[in-house]
């Protein structure tokens, strides 16, 4: 009788996946999207690719464009569009309902941040808490912080100078982006500039979240087990949440966080796993992306002499002197400085893992195929920065590109890493900054020399949210061969 039922069960099991199959190939409201039939009818694929062979579905998919055209079905719900000039549609301004694909917000684990709302009205009520503190006026009114932490890790990387100490550089700048957003976000840094191996537990936190995202959206069981955790659990699984997690609670100072937990805020939006989740995002967000986008622009310039010469020579009109500072209007009207930081930010990319939205009520219209409402939809920055139509010799560092007069200043709507629209980066603003002031104070002062980094180990291998290399997250080791002169 038990193996009758066994049989039964499995006979059952089989008919519904040859039904679906059918009914995902025949009948789904996606059947005239080109693409593999295999990835039509399974996830397994895409499982395959991400799970097991560590995030490199990202070049299955520039493969099947390849074949089948600039739109495909990269699973059985969800389309990906390689077109530049489709991506304000897919990633549209807050007067166009955008919603997060809920199958990757509950992977997340931070289901209660602002970054990982699903619905499009929820998300607007959640970034409203959160807005001033990233307004343009607030932002030039925390310079100074910027600054304070710059100086810090110059003195560091001064006292290197000439000891022929190797630095590794990702490390030192999460450093520096991580004390900026803490006493920014809390009110006083946690010292990682202090630290002699410039630890980071904010980028740590955030680089744990996104290694368990690709499974967890087979799994979002053993996402929502891990949030479970208990702290002195955690702190063995993973560290860095355990960290962030713990410094919270033992803030004493007010802090931007105090208003997610003010009266006329919700009763709903104001509980204890929010304001974790919302303070993991925000620290971890603030950190990661800026420090890694200062990283790749280090590592082009100490390989490329007569852009930093160009560079150090305009910077000199307003830093005279090495140490000397300039406001961020000052060093926002320097063109050619403004080029690198374009250039830096086309070749860092930013997250190139897939950040899908869906149009809930809104049919769109991609040539002659129309995609339904509820369809996630996807655009990866990987490749819209690559586009050889709009950055010809895209693997060429070059800051010229953005010194075209209007056609650079068009080229500067394809710069996505913060994404666009309604969901675009809230810390925009202040990453702009800390970009702006930490590539003008370091090539302003000093000269690196890598040490055993070559273009190889920047070579995107897989993605797990953030680029993979062969060494794992992006490591670029220096030396502070020389101290820029007068």
């Amino acid at each position: 009788m038990l193996l009758e039922r066994a049989w039964l069960a499995l006979l059952g099991l089989g008919a519904y996946l040859v039904l679906r199959s059918i009914y995902r190939l025949f009948f789904h409201p996606l059947r005239k999207i080109p693409g593999p039939r295999l990835v039509a009818i399974t996830h397994g694929v895409e499982f395959y690719y991400n799970c097991v062979l560590d995030g490199r579905y990202i070049f299955e998919i520039e493969k099947m464009h390849q074949k089948y055209g600039p739109i495909v079905r990269i699973s059985p719900n969800e389309v990906h569009i390689i077109d530049p000039l489709f991506y304000d549609e897919i990633y549209a301004p807050s007067s166009r309902r955008r919603d997060k694909d809920v199958r990757v917000t509950k992977a997340t684990g931070v289901e209660g941040s602002m970054i990982a709302t699903a619905p499009h009205d929820h998300h607007r009520i959640r970034r409203a808490i959160l807005s001033e503190f990233f307004s343009r006026r607030s932002i030039l009114n925390m310079t100074p912080i910027i600054d304070q932490y710059l100086q810090k890790l110059g003195d560091r990387l001064g006292q290197l100078h000439g000891s022929k100490t190797v630095v590794r550089l990702d490390n030192a700048l999460n450093a520096f982006t991580s004390d900026i957003i803490t006493e920014y976000c809390y009110g006083k840094s946690w010292g990682f500039l202090e630290d002699e191996h410039f630890r980071s537990d904010t980028r740590g936190a955030l680089l744990e979240t996104a290694n368990t995202l690709h499974v967890g959206q087979f799994a979002p069981w053993l996402i929502r087990l891990l949030r479970r955790i208990p702290v002195h659990l955690l702190r063995r699984m993973q560290p860095g949440k355990a960290t962030i997690f713990e410094a919270m609670e033992a803030n004493e100072k007010r802090n931007m966080f105090d208003n997610l937990v003010d009266p006329a805020v919700p009763a709903s939006e104001r509980t204890l796993d929010r304001l974790q989740e919302e303070g993991l995002v925000v620290l971890g967000a603030g950190t990661e992306t800026v420090a890694h986008t200062l990283t790749i622009s280090i590592f082009y310039l100490s390989r490329n002499q007569e852009i930093l010469q160009r560079l150090r020579t305009e910077l000199k009109q307003v830093l005279p002197i090495p140490t000397s500072n300039a406001s961020l209007l000052e060093l926002e009207k320097l063109p050619y400085l403004t080029a690198v930081i374009y250039e830096t930010l086309r070749l860092a990319y930013g997250p190139i893992t897939r950040m899908p939205r869906v149009a809930p009520t809104e049919s769109l219209r991609y040539g002659e195929h129309v995609i339904p409402p509820g369809t996630p939809m996807s655009a990866i920055t990987y490749f819209i920065h690559r586009d050889p139509t709009l950055f010809p010799n895209p693997d060429k560092f070059d800051p010229e590109r953005w010194l075209q007069g209007s056609q650079s200043e068009d080229l500067k709507r394809y710069i996505v890493n913060f994404t666009k629209g309604s969901r675009g980066c809230l810390g925009i603003t202040l990453a702009y900054a800390e970009i702006y002031k930490a590539i003008a104070g370091l090539a302003r002062r000093f000269d690196f020399e890598l040490h055993d980094t070559s273009m190889e180990d920047l070579k995107i291998v897989g993605e797990r949210v953030f680029a993979i290399t062969r060494r794992g997250q992006t490591q670029v080791y220096v030396t502070v061969s020389d101290l820029a002169k007068m």
